[in-house]
């Protein structure tokens, strides 16, 4: 019997997520080669602490793709309700210690319009990471829920936006704030952004597609 078509976004997303994993474990470990000093290593930590929470989303993803629910006491589950919050907690410290830095005139020469400018997508793309986490979270108990469903593809849209963003000021330089990075770190971090872009993505539109039936269902 011919069987409906399962979910065409289901199998390229996440592969998409399973290779940005690899490469926020490979851009921390790059990062700790090359990079000296107290905000280096804060980010090194960051960026392996975002593979690890990553890695957790994107089985819980793949289980409710395929419509399974996922009860709140599975230990996947529990691990990422746990540690999200030390990541966003995490990028949250990062960003506060920038911004009274700025406050306490670390960058005089910088145009006050785009430190604001910065500070604030930064900052954004934060709390918008954070909500897609619990938005999954919420979706994997009921993935049968249109209002949650909408509630991550609203976030991951949005995230998706935010970390194009983001990849452009960590490319772009801000004068008298920030240099241009060499070029080695340029192809690492660029290709890193457009891997979290195109990832983010696909998992959007996967999870608007909703967990279809199984390509080799009878």
């Amino acid at each position: 019997m011919t069987s409906s078509p399962g979910n065409p976004w289901r199998a390229p997303a996440l592969a998409a997520l399973a290779a940005q994993v690899a490469s926020l474990f490979l851009l921390s470990a790059y990062a700790a080669a090359t990079g000296r000093g107290v905000f280096v290593w804060l980010g090194v930590v960051e960026t392996a602490l975002a593979g690890v929470v990553l890695w957790w989303w994107t089985a819980l993803l793949g289980r409710v793709l395929r419509g399974q629910a996922v009860p709140d006491t599975d230990g996947t589950w529990r691990s990422l309700a746990l540690l999200y919050p030390w990541l966003t907690a995490l990028r949250g410290a990062s960003w506060l210690a920038v911004l009274l830095a700025v406050l306490g005139g670390g960058a005089p020469e910088a145009s006050a319009l785009g430190l604001t400018a910065l500070l604030t997508l930064w900052a954004a793309s934060i709390l918008a990471g954070n909500a897609v986490y619990g938005s999954l979270l919420r979706l994997t108990l009921d993935p049968v829920s249109q209002s949650a469903r909408a509630r991550l593809t609203d976030w991951l849209n949005v995230a998706a936006a935010l970390s194009l963003g983001m990849g452009v000021a960590n490319l772009v330089p801000l004068p008298g704030f920030s240099t241009a990075p060499g070029l080695t770190d340029a192809l690492a971090y660029g290709a890193g952004a457009a891997l979290d872009v195109a990832a983010t993505l696909l998992a959007f539109l996967a999870v608007r597609a909703g967990s279809g039936t199984p390509p080799d269902a009878d």
